[in-house]
């Protein structure tokens, strides 16, 4: 959708549902419709070079990279639309930047993972989902029984990672770090 005043849309779920995807999609309808974007992403995030926001089905839009998100709102001075890859990865002040985007006018979309490996609400997008003016949640396919998925299984040597891995580890793209899971099949060994 198209409004005339600030907005926040959360784009959340698993990896693998189409959050890049579905940001994507919305990015290339603004800029039909004449709307200046700009695509920012963390540092972070090494999966693709840094200069590209890529999703696994091969759309691409440029990208800014940032170190934190206090460079958000110098990078999109200038934007109509601000859209945030990755937001599990930004720091605290991702919210109240986010926010402060909106009441400037600008619409803001924001994708990311809403829970990490373990199954937990991930960094700050409980809060971003909180705030946002519009929430989408994706599901992927479970990739033990093809239900639908929600969760997020994080694997070592094929195995589930334990509940004492670390909490980031960048993958995702062509690799078995992570597959989507349905709440019956995620596994968490050592978890509560």
């Amino acid at each position: 959708m198209f409004y005339t005043h600030g907005w926040v849309h959360v784009i959340a779920g698993c990896m693998f549902c189409g959050k890049t995807d579905e940001m994507l999609r919305l990015l290339r309808r603004f800029s039909i419709a004449g709307r200046s974007v700009i695509l920012v992403k963390p540092r972070l995030d090494t999966r693709t070079d840094r200069v590209t926001v890529v999703s696994r089905s091969g759309a691409q839009h440029h990208a800014v990279t940032v170190d934190d998100s206090l460079q958000i709102e110098t990078e999109a001075a200038d934007a109509d639309i601000v859209a945030i890859e990755e937001g599990q990865f930004f720091d605290d002040r991702l919210p109240d930047a986010v926010e402060r985007l909106a009441d400037g006018g600008k619409q803001v979309v924001v994708t990311g993972l809403d829970r990490d490996f373990r199954g937990v609400p991930f960094g700050t997008m409980p809060r971003l989902m909180a705030l946002a003016d519009q929430v989408t949640k994706l599901t992927a396919i479970c990739m033990v029984c093809g239900e639908p998925a929600t969760r997020t299984q994080r694997l070592i040597d094929g195995e589930p990672a334990p509940a004492d891995s670390p909490l980031i580890v960048i993958g995702g793209m062509g690799d078995e770090t992570y597959e989507a899971r349905c709440r019956l099949h995620h596994e968490v060994p050592g978890l509560g």
